[in-house]
């Protein structure tokens, strides 16, 4: 009869936030095996076991994030008109990167905004993970023109561009020390470019 493994002293999605924390503050390039294990409260054979690799162990703490962080993403992609769309993502992206008690900004945008280039492969994993983003908006736009309820004669990857660009460009303005007010304004004069309804 097989014996069972050791079971895991530590709970996953617990360590999984603590790095989290630590990538987001740090970036990817920024943060050693030896942070991520002090930070997580774990040693490297378990670190190694559970998540494979510092990448690993950073693309996991991206999809959580991703799960959790974001999931204001999934409301504005349901949202009843393309403009609304836009609004709810823009402003409650504004509201995510100025959560009180978490780090400004985003680690999707931050995790790999410094990198040497040996992380070439995690730098390409988070432009696969935006333009997958950016992607789910086009299509929420082509849906749009096709309903009516954008002009014919816009393009909807355009305009996902344009979104996603806006909102990493309020991600760094976070980071760099602006207020939610200040982002809200910003998110506010952005969406005036923005098809909408007289």
């Amino acid at each position: 009869m097989a014996t069972r493994g050791r079971p895991r002293e530590f709970d996953v999605d617990e360590a999984l936030d603590r790095a989290i924390e630590l990538f987001w503050r740090q970036g990817y390039e920024g943060t050693s095996l030896t942070d991520l294990t002090e930070a997580m409260g774990i040693n490297r054979p378990s670190l190694y076991s559970a998540f494979g690799s510092k990448e690993g162990t950073f693309k996991l703490a991206v999809d959580r994030y991703a799960r959790i962080d974001m999931a204001y993403v999934e409301d504005a992609l349901a949202e009843p008109t393309a403009y609304d769309t836009a609004r709810r993502y823009l402003l409650e992206n504004v509201d995510a990167i100025t959560t009180p008690g978490r780090p400004p900004g985003c680690l999707s945008i931050q995790g790999g905004l410094s990198s040497a280039p040996q992380d070439e492969g995690i730098v390409r994993y988070l432009e696969d993970r935006r333009a997958d983003g950016a992607a789910r908006f086009a299509e929420r736009f082509a849906a749009a023109i096709d309903a009516g309820d954008l002009p014919a004669e816009e393009d909807p990857v355009e305009l996902a561009r344009y979104l996603t660009t806006v909102s990493a460009g309020l991600a760094v303005q976070a980071a760099a020390g602006a207020t939610r007010d200040e982002l809200r304004r910003v998110a506010q004069r952005a969406l005036t470019a923005f098809p909408h309804p007289a």
